[in-house]
Formats: structure tokens, C-alpha cells, sequence
């Protein structure tokens, strides 16, 4: 059996009540008590039941974290961030896949399956604005993304179309004239591919170049491979490219090598998300960095004022960070750094 904190106080000298004041982290303890309840803490080695403080809290010490694509690594790089950010509250997390699959974010909003947590975070694909404002679970809820914004939910994200145009802004001033964009797709009227779009043709237009739009189904390695040899095939063949994420870069990056054709002398390339996977590969690869434990943080963070003071408050919509990350695949070997 674990110390009890009965036997805290009696080792410390103060009350039980004292030292329920010291570990709920109460601040009305003077610095001298809480010096000796702490110390006796640490001498009996007291672990706190934290299942029975969820209980007569009402709560569970359990949240959701739904997303997409648990095998991208975007994805789970965000995931270990998140788990991170839960875990100084000391939650505990429940991840599920929704595939971007209508059914099974439905499933999420109407509540994850038989386990009861406190609040979700989901990154939505397929689920609209009008349905989330339908929605009858009342469990706390903050969205991750760029799927739905302005919505009846608090949500966090970069900003999308502001960072597109800030790499293709890069890949112009290289001096390259013929950018093409390779990630669009197919009935997005809304999420990451519209946006990513609009800040590539802003700079495109900025600067009198004509467009050169690539459409994939998938944002995967083998769709940018795809994609990218119906590129270099046109008549004029980009001579720098920006894809829409660094899974579709690695794949176009590939193609370019396997095609005899050098990055970044022949083709600039340049992706957004900053996967591990990117700073590895030969040419390592330029892209914006989404500032993935700050977006964590802030989700974690709405997440525990919704839980702590209901759903009265009105959304909040929060931006968080990123950095554009010039490397080998624009600059070539010794170019490399961050630009902002």
C-alpha cells in the first residue's frame, strides 16, 4: 500500500487538510509548510490517485486525439507533441484514426467509441462546419487544421496560405521562372490544398509567372512521384517546384533524380511540414516548419478551458507559428539555414 495522506501530515506535522492543499497545488499554503509537506512527499514516495480525483471531479483524466493518418509523419510527430502537452496535466490520451472518412469523424463528434473522456482534439477532413454546429455531444472540442475555420469550435492552425507564398516566394527569388505547384486537388472546395494554392498563385501573380498547377489524390510519396514525372514531360518542364507537403517533395525528388536530373540545379524543390524524413534525405530538403509543439500546446491549452469553464465561451480562432527551412534542395550544399 502507498503512502496515504494521512501519513504525509503525521510525518510533516500539519493537517491532512494541509497537505491536500499542498498536492491539489492550492497557493494559501505558507512556503515553509509546503517545504515540509513536499519533503515528506518525497521521503514516503506519495503517488496521488489520480482516478479517484478525476471521479469526484467528474471527469476522467482522458482526452481524444483523432487524426487522419496515424502512419504520416507529419501526424505523428504532432501526436508526440500533444501527448506531451497532456501529460503535464497528467492526461492521458486515446488516439484514433478517422481515415478523413465522413463516417468515422461523425463517430468522433458523437462520442469516441464506449470511452468517456473529457475532450477531444480533431484534425477534420471530411466533416463541414454545418454539421459541427449540429452536433449534440457536448464534450469539450477543438479542431487542428485548415479544414474549418470560424467554425462553432475553438481551432488552431498555421497560416496556410501566408506560408505557401512565402516558399514560393523563395523558389522565385532563386531565380527560377517557371514554379509549379504540385498538390491540388480535386473537389477541395475547403482544408489544406485551397489554401496552400491561393498563397502560391498570390506570388505567382505578384510577380507576372505564369502558373503550372499538378493535381494528386493523395498527399503520399507515390502520388508526388507521379505528379512530378507528368511535370518534367510538358513541353517546358518546371525548373522549381513547391509540394504541398514533404511526403509529395520526397516522392517528386525521386523522379527528378531518377530522370538524370539534378536538385537543385536542374529542379528546385520544396515541400511544407518539416518530417524528420526531409532533413535526412540527399539533397536534404528546404519546406516550412509548422511550430508542431506550439500547435500542440495550444490545442491542449483550449481543450482545458473548455473543459474547466464549459462551452458559454464563444470559439476562438488561434494561429500558431512556422519557419521556412532552406536547405540543400533549393540552395544546393552549404546554402542551407533557416530564413524565418
Amino acid at each position: 500500500m502507498g503512502a496515504s495522506l494521512r501519513d504525509i501530515a503525521r510525518l510533516a506535522g500539519v493537517s491532512v487538510k494541509t497537505v491536500s492543499n499542498v498536492v491539489n497545488g492550492y497557493a494559501h499554503v505558507s512556503p515553509a509548510t509546503r517545504a515540509k509537506v513536499e519533503e515528506a512527499l518525497s521521503r514516503l514516495d506519495y503517488r496521488p490517485n489520480l482516478s479517484a480525483r478525476n471521479l469526484r471531479q467528474g471527469r476522467t483524466g482522458v482526452i481524444a486525439l483523432a487524426l487522419p493518418e496515424l502512419d504520416s509523419p507529419y501526424f505523428a510527430e504532432l501526436s508526440r507533441f500533444v501527448i506531451d502537452a497532456a501529460a503535464e496535466l497528467r492526461w492521458l490520451v486515446v488516439i484514433e484514426q478517422t481515415d478523413g472518412r465522413l463516417d468515422r469523424e461523425r463517430r468522433i463528434l458523437d462520442g469516441v467509441r464506449d470511452h468517456r473522456v473529457d475532450g477531444v482534439i480533431l484534425s477534420p477532413i471530411a466533416i463541414g462546419a454545418d454539421e459541427l454546429a449540429a452536433r449534440t455531444d457536448d464534450t469539450a472540442l477543438v479542431l487542428l487544421g485548415e479544414r474549418i475555420h470560424d467554425g462553432p469550435a475553438d481551432h488552431v492552425a498555421i497560416d496556410n496560405v501566408r506560408a505557401a507564398r512565402d516558399v514560393t516566394e523563395h523558389l522565385i527569388g532563386l531565380g527560377r521562372t517557371r514554379v509549379a505547384a504540385l498538390g491540388a486537388e480535386d473537389n477541395a472546395a475547403s482544408g489544406t490544398a485551397p489554401l496552400r494554392l491561393a498563397g502560391y498563385r498570390e506570388a505567382m501573380a505578384a510577380h507576372g509567372l505564369p502558373e503550372t498547377v499538378a493535381k494528386v489524390e493523395r498527399y503520399r510519396r507515390d502520388q508526388g512521384a507521379a505528379a512530378m514525372a507528368a511535370l518534367l514531360a510538358r513541353p517546358e518542364p518546371p525548373d522549381a517546384v513547391f509540394c504541398f507537403n514533404d511526403l509529395l517533395a520526397l516522392g517528386a525528388m525521386r523522379t527528378v533524380l531518377s530522370a538524370g536530373l539534378r536538385v537543385p540545379e536542374d529542379v528546385a524543390l520544396a515541400g511544407l511540414d518539416d518530417i524528420e524524413d526531409g532533413r535526412f534525405s540527399t539533397p536534404t530538403l528546404t519546406t516550412v516548419a509548422p511550430d508542431k509543439a506550439q500547435l500542440a500546446r495550444i490545442a491542449v491549452d483550449l481543450l482545458k478551458r473548455r473543459i474547466d469553464g464549459g462551452p458559454g465561451a464563444l470559439p476562438r480562432e488561434v494561429g500558431a507559428g512556422y519557419r521556412l527551412m532552406v536547405r540543400e534542395s533549393t540552395t544546393g550544399r552549404g546554402g542551407g539555414g533557416a530564413a524565418r
